[in-house]
């Protein structure tokens, strides 16, 4: 695989930035730009979409989707990858690349998680038909993991109590109270909210626009940050264990591929995946990976997740205020750390994941040209 020179351009500084070094790229590249406008503007009255980028022939029988800022604030990752693909990569015969540049973009611009609901989008792919899922754990914790205050005092007390269910329950049963999902508190973290948001409509709108369903294969490439070591990007497969989209995934991306459910990877099992949305959309012509980027520990991604909420429970914060700015600072830095290193090993890493994924599909594609 060439190595493509490493430019620190590609990284943005906020989410606005983000965007016109996206669309600038399309435009240089000479690919077209749909975008989805979204209902609400950014902290300094921006205006903010979803756009998307279709690279290739339309008819292509095979098609790589890159998604960013699922979860908004992680949006930095994702759209920088995009952005170096725009300038560096090609497609196979026969295959095309679908961009979605900020899924999450409310969250991208305001440097949230979750969006302008507090709804985490990636808990938010269920059946809301059907009786929501219980976490009984989350119940038990809610007020410890986001507390009424974050004076000292208050903060020692709530960290004794989960460090007391961690001990009593166990790390893995900890971690699933806390971040595989809950939907009870509309205020607390990996809230899954009580029906499709605007950024699900939005991804079920655009794979019926780009005739997704009716390609022989996709692949998804779903670009994540905060979770593992620092700098590795994991690929995380959560289709069913022997599944064909286990299959092709290991057979694309190699023994690197992690799967929550056979407990496997850094990340426990969770409810509303947008994985289980594609799945559910695609059946098994997807094989969907979120490509999970470490950064610092569980430890801290909870501790600046407790602040973010809790500022926005008093409601919408002065964007300017010095708490605010410490509090966005901190989340930032979490989710983009930023330095040099971390972003040439997103870099390189998602080059690489980026070529497999190519060529599984342009695999397939010879695979059934010559049957």
């Amino acid at each position: 695989m060439p190595v493509a020179p490493f430019h620190a351009d590609v990284f943005a500084s906020d989410y606005a930035d983000a965007r016109r070094r996206f669309l600038a790229s399309a435009q240089v590249a000479g690919f077209e730009v749909t975008s989805y406008s979204h209902p609400f503007t950014g902290p300094t009255g921006e205006a903010l979409a979803s756009d998307v980028v279709w690279c290739g022939a339309k008819d292509a029988t095979s098609v790589l989707v890159l998604l960013s800022a699922t979860h908004g604030v992680e949006g930095f990752c994702g759209s920088a990858a995009q952005i170096d693909w725009l300038r560096h990569g090609c497609v196979p015969d026969d295959t095309a690349v679908l961009m979605v540049h900020a899924l999450n973009p409310h969250g991208f611009a305001w440097l949230r998680r979750v969006n302008e609901e507090g709804v985490d989008l990636n808990r938010n792919f269920i059946d809301f038909s059907r009786p929501l899922p219980e976490n009984h754990g989350y119940c038990q914790l809610a007020d410890a993991i986001v507390p009424h205050d974050l004076d000292e005092r208050a903060l020692a007390a709530a960290d004794l109590r989960l460090s007391e269910y961690a001990d009593y329950f166990g790390r893995e049963a900890y971690e699933s109270a806390l971040s595989a999902g809950q939907f009870t508190h509309a205020d607390g973290l990996f809230y899954g909210g009580i029906q499709p948001s605007w950024s699900r409509r939005t991804v079920e709108t655009i794979v019926e626009q780009f005739h997704l369903k009716q390609r022989r294969r996709v692949a998804v490439l779903d670009f994540h940050t905060g979770l593992g070591p620092f700098g590795y990007g994991e690929p995380i497969c959560d289709h069913a264990p022997d599944s064909t989209g286990v299959r092709l995934a290991r057979q694309w991306y190699g023994a690197s591929v992690t799967e929550p459910a056979m407990g496997t990877s850094t990340s426990v099992a969770k409810e509303g995946l947008s994985d289980y949305g594609w799945q559910q959309m695609l059946g098994d012509v997807v094989v969907f990976i979120a490509l999970e980027f470490g950064t610092y520990s569980f430890e801290n991604m909870i501790r600046v997740l407790r602040a973010d909420h809790w500022l926005h429970r008093q409601g919408e914060p002065d964007w300017h205020a010095p708490h605010t700015r410490s509090i966005k600072a901190d989340i930032r830095r979490h989710f983009y750390p930023a330095t040099r290193d971390w972003q040439q090993m997103l870099l390189f890493r998602s080059r690489q994941c980026i070529a497999q994924a190519l060529s599984g599909l342009s695999g397939e594609v010879n695979k059934v040209s010559h049957e």
